[in-house]
């Protein structure tokens, strides 16, 4: 049983509903009036299936505002709200109904004009079911919410799909046309619109935007490298991608201006994406880049634009070095290939980025690699003097020649000092050259390295000169003296001096007494070393050497020749029976075609050992000369007769072209700056071997240090380590823990 109390209060709210309601019409007439207005609003707002062909019926709208005024006067309107919603709750599953057939035919033919047709038929279930304009906003918001949370929470993940087919095609159909979007696009960006398709599908609309600038870029720059891109691509984005962007990223716009601000953003991304994707594309091109320059310098202006919006410069020095290590920097590859490939990276990487940065963290594994060739300063010296076997060269004829630059020195007092940048290594502003071959030659740490193989370079070819005319090499050494100071190139020009000298003393000995030989005189002290051979010239080759050699002396008295005989060519005429032959040999051949002279018949073994010392394989090789030539013929295994009549060759032998006289020869055969090392640091052994006897164990630094109280010693630490790694193969030291000791 309740309580009065209980009781008054329940009385009390009754009376005030029933007065909310009736209001202050007599008796019932207001609650009356209100139900009839309940019944007339909410039938108008029930929501209807549009498959159902039973008309609907029509309302007066003045009725229809004079009902919800009622409900609203009532304050009733809420709950009304409430039953409206709770309606299309109910309803929902038309909607579900008709998208599941659509989204089935969808998935059946993959048309995207399914999800178009789909995307319309929702927008009538929208329209239909959506309360008047005149029912005041607050009705229309809760109904578009409701009814795109409940249309997001059936949408199946293949709708999202679609749309991106969808969207996509509207994209061709844009690009396709001088004019933007047709009607039929338009109204589907207005469908999007109302169904607030565009914000829940915003980054899928996008992507669709970045994967159509993504495939332009790749085909239209892929291997483009002539020319800059990015000018075309720009104008491209702004023809073909902006009108596109207009409808699902600007739309309200009224003006122009307030279309661009309204893109500001999407258009931001867009254009990142396109400078992201060419830098993706020439970070992977890179190296052929480096290799086809300058004709490539378009593709490197972008590159170096691209930098500047995208960051990935880290990126970029990562691949060169891995295309670098799989490509460039193994055994296979010719030294010269590596130095103008690491010259182009130079050129190329200043453009790119002109303070230096890329090129310092590139260029490391580089300039390691080469250190460690045999051959890297060789080629290095030949392409400074011209010398190159293509026409790729080192240098460009067009740069100024300019002393070798040495590493800068901060000024902190200088107005226009600017940091490094920030991602410089510690030893940047160590590395930092402008020239290309001040770059190439500070990969050793001493230009000595170079002096020394330019001098056996330059010694080999004044010797391979026959005419007389030194000029290439006197302009060579000129501007080699920029370069590297007039000191060091003084015994090349004690070289050069000597050559003049040798035709002027020549052309002397000759008004004396003429001589059938010429030869080129050098002051032993000044020129690199020779290989040695112990060549006797037999019969009249040794009488004319005599004679050149009195002349000599009689015109030099303080000074005397030291023959090297299995040095430069010799110009024979021979007579026989029957013919004559004119060859131009080296002396080793010379000198055993002459023994021939005395007896008509000799072993392999007798000639060697009436020249002197020379291996078995040059003999045979001299010999097969004069066979080819059909003027010796083997009898028996290494039995040799001359053939004073000619023989004509039996059938099935070969027929040997002879060797006349071309005027091209070989260089001489100067020792080269590792092998007079090699024979240098002979000597130095006897100091190393007393250390180690009397000392014991020592270290590599230590030997080092004690070394260089040697006279003439000059060696880095790296060119003992080397030294001493060689004798260790030869058994004659080992090794322990950096701990060097006699082998036993």
């Amino acid at each position: 049983m309740a309580s009065n109390a209980v009781r008054a209060q329940v009385a009390a709210k009754w009376q005030e509903s029933f007065a909310r309601i009736n209001r202050t019409e007599p008796g019932i007439s207001g609650l009356m009036s209100f139900s009839h207005a309940w019944s007339l609003a909410t039938a108008f707002l029930k929501p209807y299936d549009l498959n159902d062909q039973t008309p609907r019926p029509r309302h007066d709208m003045r009725q229809v505002r004079e009902a919800f005024d009622t409900i609203n006067k009532c304050r009733r309107l809420p709950v009304m709200l409430e039953v409206f919603l709770e309606d299309l709750h109910k309803n929902q599953h038309l909607i579900a109904r008709e998208v599941q057939v659509y989204m089935d035919l969808y998935e059946s033919n993959s048309d995207p004009e399914t999800v178009r047709a789909l995307i319309f038929r929702l927008v009538e279930w929208y329209n239909a079911w959506k309360p008047n304009a005149e029912l005041g906003q607050t009705i229309t918001s809760a109904y578009t919410l409701a009814f795109q949370t409940h249309l997001f929470s059936i949408l199946p993940t293949s709708f999202a799909r679609g749309v991106k087919a969808l969207v996509a095609a509207t994209l061709v159909r844009t690009m396709s046309q001088s004019q933007p979007s047709d009607q039929q696009d338009r109204s589907l960006w207005q469908a999007f619109d109302t169904l607030s398709l565009i914000e829940r599908y915003e980054t899928l609309i996008a992507s669709v935007g970045y994967e159509y600038i993504e495939a332009h870029v790749l085909h239209t720059c892929t291997g483009s490298w002539e020319e800059p891109m990015l000018a075309k691509l720009r104008a491209w984005m702004i023809h073909k991608i902006v009108p596109w962007m207009v409808w699902p990223f600007a739309r309200g716009a009224t003006s122009a201006d307030e279309a661009k601000t309204m893109m500001q953003g999407v258009g931001s991304r867009f254009d990142f994406h396109m400078h992201k994707t060419l830098c993706d594309l020439r970070t992977r091109e890179i190296f052929d880049i480096i290799v086809d320059f300058p004709d490539s310098a378009g593709a490197l202006q972008d590159l170096k634009e691209c930098l500047q919006r995208v960051d990935q410069r880290a990126e970029l020095v990562q691949s060169i070095r891995q295309a670098n290590k799989k490509r460039l920097l193994h055994p296979g590859a010719d030294t010269k290939d590596i130095l103008l490939s690491y010259v182009s990276t130079i050129k190329c990487l200043r453009i790119v980025d002109p303070p230096g940065v890329l090129l310092f963290k590139v260029a490391d594994p580089i300039r390691r690699y080469l250190r460690d060739r045999p051959d890297a300063i060789r080629c290095i010296v030949a392409s400074l003097v011209g010398d190159g076997e293509s026409g790729d060269s080192l240098v460009d004829d067009n740069e100024p020649i300019q002393p070798l630059q040495q590493p800068e020195i901060e000024n902190y007092a200088d107005p226009e000092w600017t940091p490094e940048p920030i991602d410089a290594g510690p030893d940047f502003r160590a590395s930092k050259t402008s020239d290309i071959i001040s770059t190439i030659v500070s990969i050793y740490d001493s230009k000595d390295l170079f002096i020394k193989e330019l001098q056996v370079l330059l010694a080999q070819r004044l010797l391979a000169i026959k005419d007389g005319n030194f000029d290439r090499e006197r302009r060579n050494i000129e501007i080699l003296k920029i370069r590297f100071g007039e000191s060091a190139l003084q015994v090349c020009e004690v070289m050069l001096r000597d050559m003049t000298d040798s035709r002027r003393i020549d052309q002397h000995v000759q008004s004396q007494r003429p001589s059938v030989i010429h030869p080129t005189i050098i002051s032993r002290h000044f020129w690199p070393a020779l290989e040695a051979s112990s060549i006797v010239m037999p019969g009249q080759f040794q009488a004319t050497q005599e004679q050149y050699a009195k002349e000599f002396t009689t015109f030099k008295p303080d000074k005397a020749l030291r023959w090297l005989p299995h040095l430069g060519r010799v110009q024979l005429e021979l007579e026989f029976d029957d013919r004559k032959v004119n060859a131009n040999v080296p002396p080793l051949e010379a000198a055993f075609i002459e023994l021939f002279s005395e007896k008509d018949t000799w072993t392999v073994d007798e000639l060697m050992s009436t020249v002197g010392t020379v291996s078995r394989s040059a003999a045979l090789k001299s010999l097969a000369t004069w066979v080819d030539m059909r003027v010796l013929k083997e009898d028996s295994e290494h039995v040799f007769k001359l053939l004073s009549v000619g023989e004509e060759p039996t059938p099935g032998t070969k027929t040997a072209i002879p060797k006349l006289a071309t005027g091209e020869d070989e260089l001489p055969p100067m020792m080269s700056v590792q092998q007079q090392q090699a024979e240098q640091m002979k000597v130095y052994w006897k100091f190393i071997e007393g250390m180690l006897t009397n000392l014991g164990s020592l270290p590599l630094d230590r030997i080092q240090t004690m070394l260089r109280l040697a006279p003439g010693y000059d060696r880095t630490i790296e060119q003992l380590g080397s030294f001493m790694e060689a004798a260790k193969r030869e058994g004659l030291a080992t090794v322990k823990d950096g701990m060097w000791k006699l082998g036993k």
